[in-house]
């Protein structure tokens, strides 16, 4: 049990939840933690956001199309870009359960939005999803006129597994000469998928959204064979350089398991000489991020990610 204290919003959505009677993610397949998961985070969300400039399309990945939605708000561009990736544990989620965030964070930023649905597991193991999330940024800077993107202004960034995907895009990206990326929004990110022997996962491995038991859920479906936990792909907070990767927000969330590894990779990022910015947000707990239809701090964040944003596209360092 955690020992945090949860903000009032949180605790009547956990005392919901629990009255609700659902059954803990890590005792159901991934299907049916797909059809009883997704729709509560897309209700956690809100109601939908009234944003004109969205539409769907089918892009080439490393192994057949890769879906993608992009939000574009209105004025003439290009605009800059964030390539979102959403979390759910590399097995829930999709492109309708981070609708409402890609939208806000469009709107609140004035940049495009691309949310990518790449492959999830166990039907398509690591490091399928990291290799499709790469493929489809790489894609976006390619084709950005295309789509009115600046090319030189791209970020990455995604929430839990996505914040993991995000990160390391960036490392793809420094090792394959490419593209280049301007900032870095990691969401409670997971990156060491070696280890559970942290302080967060005893303060905070029961009780809540996100416990031991459904990462481990979580891990055992997306890792193929336990050697590749080692890899910088799976966990980058191994990766023996994280030099030249670009300037990074990483959120945390106070009563959160991941907690602890996010806070270690924002000092190795700091240590790489990395400009990083970590902030852990009191009393939430791990996907508040999309609870903004509940939770006022979630819309709150929103706005901190945007102005961090805004700052990175329109930094007099970033290249033109």
């Amino acid at each position: 049990m955690s020992t945090g204290k949860c903000d009032p919003q949180i605790e009547n959505l956990l005392r919901k939840m629990q009255e609700a009677g659902a059954p803990p993610t890590h005792t159901l397949s991934p299907v049916e933690a797909r059809e009883l998961r997704n729709p509560v985070t897309i209700e956690w969300g809100g109601p939908s956001i009234d944003f004109p400039g969205v539409s769907n399309r089918d892009i080439p990945g490393p192994a057949g199309d890769i879906p993608i939605r992009i939000y574009r708000p209105k004025g003439d561009g290009p605009f800059p870009a964030l390539v979102y990736f959403h979390g759910g544990g590399w097995v829930i989620g999709n492109l309708d359960t981070h609708d409402n965030v890609c939208k806000d964070l469009a709107k609140k930023t004035i940049c495009t939005v691309v949310s990518v649905d790449y492959r999830l597991s166990p039907e398509h193991k690591f490091p399928t999803a990291a290799e499709d999330a790469y493929a489809a940024t790489r894609w976006v800077t390619e084709n950005g006129p295309q789509i009115g993107v600046d090319p030189a202004r791209i970020a990455v960034g995604g929430d839990s597994a996505g914040g993991n995907l995000a990160t390391v895009v960036c490392l793809m990206a420094r090792e394959r000469g490419g593209p280049a990326l301007v900032y870095q929004v990691l969401i409670y990110p997971v990156t060491d998928l070696s280890s559970a022997d942290r302080k967060s996962y005893r303060d905070h491995g029961e009780g809540y959204i996100l416990t031991t038991e459904s990462m481990a859920y979580f891990r055992s479906h997306y890792i193929g064979q336990e050697e590749d936990t080692l890899h910088p792909h799976a966990s980058p907070l191994l990766a023996s350089d994280l030099k030249g990767l670009p300037p990074a927000l990483i959120l945390a969330a106070e009563i959160d398991i991941l907690k602890d590894e996010g806070s270690e990779y924002a000092k190795r990022l700091q240590e790489a000489g990395i400009p990083t910015k970590y902030l852990c947000i009191d009393g939430m707990i791990h996907a508040f991020f999309n609870m903004a239809g509940v939770v006022g701090k979630a819309g709150d964040t929103h706005d901190l990610v945007a102005g961090e944003l805004r700052e990175a596209f329109h930094s007099e360092k970033t290249p033109k």
